[in-house]
């Protein structure tokens, strides 16, 4: 199983400290290119690996720590074949400056976001717990940090759980993208919400 980020900022950076500390390689790509990652790599370790976005977008699993107003230019810019392949999007539909949830008449933004990738398995994870509370160790207060997930194909919700455990996270599964809506899209319950799962 190969992994790849899609972004170097706050988000993206967050989740490639957990793959450095958990020992698991992974690409990370940004639209500055590999040069622009050096130091990051040299921070976290050799399990980073800069890449370009032509080499991100063949790795099995792909997370996109990009904003959301991004992703489908992005998409469009690949070319790649995404049937069948994992999407983790980690973004959210803001609506700036004002920082309220994008009006995107009744959709939710992750359902979008499945468009932009036809055949992939698309998965809504990491979007909810605050940059520098993702990047801490997952190990907090005798427990784990929650990361919750949501997403349409039940396989690739277990497939997305099996990961944040790995990463030493809890996994909290959500279901479907509409059950969840009320809870992980922008505006909902969840958001900003630091939990920790007990022993």
């Amino acid at each position: 199983m190969t992994y790849a980020i899609i972004g170097s900022g706050a988000i993206g950076h967050a989740i490639a400290t957990q793959f450095a500390r958990q020992g698991i390689d992974v690409m990370v790509a940004n639209s500055r290119g590999p040069s622009s990652l050096t130091d990051m790599a040299r921070a976290l370790g050799p399990n980073i690996k800069p890449a370009t976005t032509g080499d991100v977008v063949h790795a099995d699993v792909v997370i996109l720590a990009i904003p959301f107003g991004a992703i489908q230019a992005f998409a469009g810019s690949t070319g790649a074949d995404w049937n069948n392949r994992l999407v983790i999007d980690a973004s959210n539909a803001v609506d700036f400056p004002a920082f309220k949830p994008a009006d995107l008449g009744g959709r939710l933004s992750t359902e979008i976001v499945a468009e932009a990738f036809p055949g992939a398995r698309v998965v809504k994870a990491f979007n909810t717990v605050p940059a520098a509370k993702l990047e801490a160790p997952p190990a907090q207060a005798g427990g784990r940090r929650v990361v919750v997930l949501s997403g349409d194909d039940g396989s690739a919700r277990s497939q997305v759980a099996a990961l944040i455990e790995r990463l030493g996270y809890a996994a909290l599964d959500l279901g479907t993208l509409r059950q969840a809506s009320h809870l992980q899209q922008f505006g909902g319950t969840l958001v900003a919400q630091d939990l920790i799962k007990l022993a």
